[in-house]
């Protein structure tokens, strides 16, 4: 509980989606492997400070809904309501089914599925000082108010903004002012309106994030998927995970004779886990399969079990790609890309045994490739493209998959490649080991997380 409060998490699903003009509401159309739906609920399900989760829905999509839950085994989902015909109606029904008045509850939109574990904090912390918060951003474009095709007024852009959700309330407040409503009923759009229109308190406003997009028109899909693919999260210490909890835990780290995983190493060892180390150095290369095979099976067959696999192995050389030798292309391609793909496939039955996380690395290179990187910039986009789709054919096994995206960083591999640097400039290679530890702990999958230097 956040300071002796107990949060709820509203997620209204109940849309008919007239304006999506899909043969189901758009709530169910699936997305980067899943139903937006479930990316929503998974970001609630996941956040440290959500308590229970509330989902409204069309009643003649239950069904569907109550599968989702037991399949993906949502701890954090309590009630399933059937809701109204209209937003209001849908929320006046969940915030009616709320026993604890001295609580908070947030209401989302099941169609944002991008809002950001940020956003949720933010909105909790400030409940703490305001009876309502709004999540909104700044309007980049010009509004105007119109009529009959004809232009009425053009107000000041600054003074506007585009309004988000969750929307958050102390419980009692939210009762309130749904118990006006039913008196006094009022058109509003959204639920932050009713506490302005009833006067029943001040409304913070939050800061929002272009990534929050509703999921409304047929095109909005596109963007979304486009979103998926490079929009990436950063863990901190609000995630409370403690690293203890890696003690007796055996870890795997490829690449872990420098750099990173060597920092990982150390860092994990400190803890209390068991952690194996394997590099070209001491015979292990991961571009060889029978090399992956062999120490994976000798670990198992001395522990008994490998709860985490990280590999931090990459090869870079820097050079247009006329003037590389395939030489050179190969050993970068079978390292980087091919060597990841042999960690997952021969590392995939001793995570299924212990429902472990497989950990891979990126570069802040790979949304967008860069002369003088083509073959190493590519392989990095090929990894996490290739960990997204791993983690949907995992996930029923209940293992993950996730990938690391760090900043430039201060390693023997950087400074090969561009001599000394002003360490002031570049991330600690100890700070990506301890998020990279942290994640191996977190329940989600199928995410890249961004180490940045702060």
């Amino acid at each position: 509980m956040f300071k002796g409060k107990k949060i709820y998490a509203v997620i209204l699903a109940a849309g008919s989606s007239e304006r999506f003009r899909g043969d189901i509401p758009k709530q169910f159309v699936k997305i980067a492997g899943k139903m937006i739906v479930e990316h929503t609920i998974e970001v609630f399900e996941r956040h440290y400070l959500i308590d229970e989760i509330y989902l409204v829905v069309n009643p003649s999509y239950r069904n569907l809904v109550e599968e989702l839950v037991i399949k993906n085994t949502y701890r954090k989902v309590v009630k399933i309501l059937d809701g109204g015909k209209t937003r209001q109606e849908s929320s006046k029904i969940a915030v009616k089914a709320i026993e604890n008045s001295n609580s908070f509850v947030l209401i989302h939109d099941a169609v944002r599925p991008f809002v950001s574990s940020r956003i949720i904090t933010e909105v909790i912390e400030k409940l703490e000082d305001y009876d309502a918060v709004d999540v909104a951003i700044t309007s980049v474009d010009t509004i105007i108010r119109v009529k009959d095709e004809l232009i009425l007024e053009i107000p000041d852009r600054q003074e506007l903004m585009l309004g988000q959700t969750p929307q958050g309330f102390k419980t009692q407040v939210i009762k309130t002012a749904y118990e006006i409503f039913e008196k006094n009923p009022i058109k509003v759009t959204d639920d932050c309106g009713l506490i302005v229109k009833y006067n029943l308190g001040k409304v913070y406003v939050v800061q929002g994030e272009r990534f929050n997009i509703k999921i409304t028109y047929p095109e909005d899909l596109y963007y979304a998927d486009k979103i998926f693919q490079v929009r990436s999260i950063e863990v901190t210490k609000s995630h409370e995970i403690s690293l203890s909890e890696l003690k007796d835990k055996i870890l795997v780290v490829f690449g872990g004779a420098r750099g990173i995983g060597k920092e990982i190493c150390e860092l994990a060892r400190s803890y209390g886990a068991v952690v194996y180390s394997f590099s070209r150095k001491n015979g292990c290369d991961i571009s060889k399969p029978e090399n992956v095979q062999r120490v994976l099976r000798e670990v198992h067959q001395i522990e008994g079990r490998i709860n985490y696999v990280v590999n931090t192995a990459a090869l870079l050389k820097v050079g247009l790609l006329e003037s590389m030798s395939y030489d050179v292309i190969m050993p970068q391609v079978l390292t980087n890309y091919f060597g990841a793909i042999t960690v997952a496939k021969e590392s995939f039955p001793y995570l299924r045994e212990t429902k472990g996380t497989l950990l891979l690395f990126s570069s802040s290179s790979y949304t967008r490739g860069r002369g003088l990187y083509s073959i190493y910039s590519s392989t990095k986009a090929a990894i996490v493209n290739f960990a997204q789709a791993l983690s949907e054919e995992w996930a029923p096994f209940g293992c993950k998959v996730n990938v690391i995206n760090p900043e430039r960083t201060n390693t023997e591999m950087r400074r090969e490649n561009f001599g000394p640097e002003d360490p002031s400039t570049l991330l600690d290679p100890r700070k990506v080991a301890e998020v990279s530890l942290m994640v191996l702990l977190l329940d989600f999958t199928g995410q890249v997380i961004d180490v940045r230097k702060k």
